[in-house]
């Protein structure tokens, strides 16, 4: 299985980074796959010039090919002004709008505080469920006095082994039956003017 980390993360080194890979390891510890990371700093511009003039360059292009085609994602973005990033929302904004339909998720944010651990809740995961992906319960945020402390490795384990089980049973569904149906229930709503004309009288 194909498992792809996508860090946001801008330093070098990265605790961004640095949670995508530890991720990106105990999932490998629970199931096979070939791991792939895609560091969204290096596509900075490539990503700015796709909102210019609609086109992407050959490392975006194969970044997005690498997310489209994977089993799983590992998504990792640090935190800024109490949400993910503007680099990390504008890549999946150029991703075709049912890329992530059915794909397993793992939701995962780095900051300099545990207060921004919300950041889970109140924006990754509305942004993935919107997508439709299928997003792992467990998300795990890491502040930088969690680093080395308790309680980390289990959130990581806990949420990998989440992953690992998606993966591993929308692959077998999908080998059986093709992709899931990215339908949403929605096609055959009727326009609101078509049911106002169908109110006025006739004659």
């Amino acid at each position: 299985m194909k498992l792809v980390v996508v860090s946001a993360g801008l330093s070098v080194p990265s605790s961004t980074r640095l949670l995508g890979d530890r991720l990106a390891a105990a999932v490998g510890r629970t199931a096979e796959v070939d791991v792939q990371v895609v560091e969204l700093r290096e596509l900075a511009v490539d990503i700015a010039h796709n909102f210019t003039n609609g086109f992407a360059g050959r490392a975006l292009s194969a970044a997005l090919d690498a997310v489209t085609g994977a089993d799983g994602l590992i998504v990792v973005t640090p935190v800024f002004s109490a949400s993910y990033s503007g680099l990390f929302k504008s890549f999946f904004d150029v991703l075709e709008p049912d890329a992530l339909a059915g794909k397993p998720v793992l939701i995962a944010a780095t900051g300099g505080t545990a207060r921004h651990s919300l950041v889970l809740e109140h924006a990754l995961r509305p942004l993935f469920s919107y997508l439709k992906a299928v997003v792992v319960p467990t998300g795990v945020y890491a502040a930088s006095e969690d680093w080395g402390a308790e309680g980390l490795d289990g959130r990581i384990e806990r949420a990998a082994g989440e992953l690992a089980g998606l993966m591993s049973g929308l692959s077998a569904v999908r080998g059986a039956a093709g992709r899931p149906s990215t339908a949403d229930g929605f096609e055959d709503v009727v326009p609101f003017e078509e049911r106002l004309a169908a109110l006025r009288p006739t004659g």
